[in-house]
């Protein structure tokens, strides 16, 4: 597999360290910069689950190894940081070429 040029699950973060916090936060690393662009915050829960595609018919997000399910509150939660931590380094790395 390749590794994702974002490091966003090495940020550090307040709130729970556990492997299912650390596994959401490597999810959004691996999601393309052109599907995470696509995100708006208006979208009902359902259209956020369509969007991401990893979400179970209970409605909680498909993590491997993970300790917890992952609900839609928190799934939002963290991906608002993730794309604020992208918009953050996207300069950086985009002058990297």
């Amino acid at each position: 597999m390749e590794q994702p040029i974002w490091n966003f699950e090495q940020e550090p973060w307040d709130g729970p360290h556990d492997e299912t916090s650390v596994n959401l936060r490597a999810h959004f690393d691996r999601i393309p910069d052109e599907k995470i662009q696509q995100y708006r915050l208006e979208w009902t829960d359902e259209r956020v689950m369509a969007w991401d595609g990893d979400f179970t018919d209970e409605g909680t997000l498909l993590l491997a190894c993970s300790e917890r399910d992952v609900e839609i509150d928190e799934y939002r939660e963290v991906l608002a940081q993730a794309l604020a931590y992208r918009e953050r380094v996207r300069p950086v790395l985009a002058s990297r070429g």
